[in-house]
């Protein structure tokens, strides 16, 4: 791989890892080539080559700023396909639950490890928006808050990997917390009871216990997916003696 190869890809993650959003300004040259320890000449190639991809936009004497997100290889790649499967099949959103499981548990793991006090701020912003969008009965917007909620949780651990994983499969997060709050959120004793485990998470990362924060979010994650299975059979039942009253 070329200098500028590596240098393009160190400056996607840095993009990333800050979260930028389209329209704002890139750091110094001077202070990117020392975050990437990268020289000047470098940088200005790597650059170069994400303005002409449309990523980046130079203004004479403004500046370089972010034009567009980068496109993630995972989006297309695991996203899509999931979806298919999920709309094919809705058993496969019990997949995806087991895979949030490992996926989220370590993530969590590192958080309470690693996170800051503007990571710990942002967990609680969302863990706060998840209550008052589901006091206002909006379940679109409190799902998108349960989704950002455990996206800053993997924010906060500070691994690049971890962190892509989860934003490439975030609208695949999305729509399978809607799912389960769909069917888990309608009785007010199963919100308190998420509610209450959402506690727990984050509460292990502001004490700084790796192990109850994993524990926590995987014991969060089981318990949506034996409630789902438990009101699928519940459907099941009730649409079998219907057609039993039918007959």
């Amino acid at each position: 791989m070329k200098v500028s190869d590596k240098v393009v890809h160190s400056l996607r993650m840095l993009i990333a890892e800050k979260n930028m959003q389209v329209g704002e300004r890139l750091p110094a040259e001077r202070k990117l080539c020392e975050q990437l320890g990268v020289s000047r000449s470098s940088l200005r190639e790597a650059i170069s080559q994400l303005t002409s991809m449309g990523i980046l936009v130079s203004k004479v004497g403004a500046g370089t700023y972010l034009q567009q997100i980068p496109v993630n290889w995972s989006q297309n790649q695991i996203v899509s396909p999931l979806s298919n499967l999920i709309d094919q099949d809705p058993a496969y959103r019990f997949d995806v639950q087991e895979a949030r499981t490992i996926l989220e548990g370590g993530s969590a793991w590192y958080a309470a490890q690693r996170a800051t006090t503007e990571d710990l701020a942002l967990i609680r912003k969302y863990y706060d928006q998840i209550s008052y969008f589901q006091s206002l009965g909006d379940d679109e917007q409190a799902s998108l808050a349960d989704a950002k909620f455990h996206l800053a949780i993997a924010e906060a651990s500070h691994n690049l990997v971890l962190i892509q994983m989860m934003r490439g499969v975030f609208d695949l997060l999305q729509f399978n917390v809607l799912l389960g709050r769909r069917k888990v959120y309608s009785e007010t004793h199963r919100f308190d009871q998420l509610h209450d485990q959402h506690f727990r998470v984050m509460d292990a990362i502001e004490r700084h216990d790796p192990d109850a924060a994993r524990d926590a979010v995987c014991g969060h994650i089981e318990f949506v997916v034996q409630q789902v299975r438990m009101i699928d059979e519940e459907e099941a039942r009730r649409q079998r003696a219907s057609r039993l009253n039918r007959i």
